[in-house]
């Protein structure tokens, strides 16, 4: 036995910084598995399988926003380093691909779209693949609470905000399900939390009780706000299920 990230180095032959900068990338499978914790004591012979982390790509572009398509393990702030001059209107999780939208700092287009965000005059939709088998669509209606330290988690509480999440199955893949998932509000977490709080976490989702797997399999599918629609096509995760 021995640590993940020193077997990892010894593998592709680079340094021990570069093997545990990709496991906390959540780069790193082994075993089929995502591996989390550079630190894990695995068996020397244990093979590794290294993700490409993909190139994000513009979907969009004109005078008011930047629609980008953004690959899974980037994450959302980083895109405002590689397209200057934009601002995030909202985020996605670093493992969530799919559509997010850029604008310009406090121009009136921004200030638009901010009031449709907080009037929840914004469409949002997701493909989800959980645990377990949905067989009907159902409205969650829990309030979530966000506790914020060196990391965020999520929870169902009565002190919480108002959170609604719309879930519909699309298709059973053995005992998981492909949902499509309309959320309303935009809560930290909120697909990933409601989810798990009716017994179905999202696959890859181990940080909410889901089952491992190399990616979290959540895709910003559709937004459209202010006339604007735009569509992320699912990643190749979703389409070889």
């Amino acid at each position: 036995m021995d640590k993940a990230y020193k077997l990892l180095s010894i593998q592709e032959k680079i340094s021990n910084k570069k093997a545990k900068s990709l496991i906390d990338q959540g780069l790193v499978v082994c075993n089929g598995k995502k591996l989390t914790i550079a630190r894990a004591d695995l068996p020397k012979n244990s093979v590794f399988e290294i993700s490409t982390l993909q190139e994000p790509k513009i979907i969009f572009e004109d005078e008011n926003i930047l629609a980008i398509d953004k690959p899974a393990f980037i994450e959302s702030y980083q895109l405002t380093q590689i397209f200057q001059d934009w601002v995030l209107l909202h985020r996605l999780d670093k493992e969530t691909s799919g559509i997010i939208l850029l604008v310009k700092e406090n121009s009136s287009f921004h200030l638009e779209a901010k009031t449709a965000f907080k009037k929840q005059n914004v469409y949002k939709e997701y493909l989800a693949l959980v645990d377990g088998m949905v067989a009907e669509e159902c409205e969650i209606n829990k309030p979530i609470l966000t506790i914020k330290g060196t990391y965020a988690k999520s929870k169902i509480s009565k002190d919480g905000l108002n959170a609604i999440t719309f879930i519909k199955p699309l298709r059973i893949i053995g005992k998981k399900t492909l949902l499509e998932v309309l959320i309303k509000t935009g809560r930290t977490h909120q697909i990933r939390v409601h989810l798990a709080s009716i017994g179905h976490p999202v696959v890859g989702d181990t940080f909410y009780g889901g089952s491992n797997a190399k990616r979290l399999m959540l895709h910003a599918h559709k937004i459209s706000l202010l006339g604007y629609e735009f569509t992320s096509k699912a990643p190749d995760a979703f389409k070889n299920l």
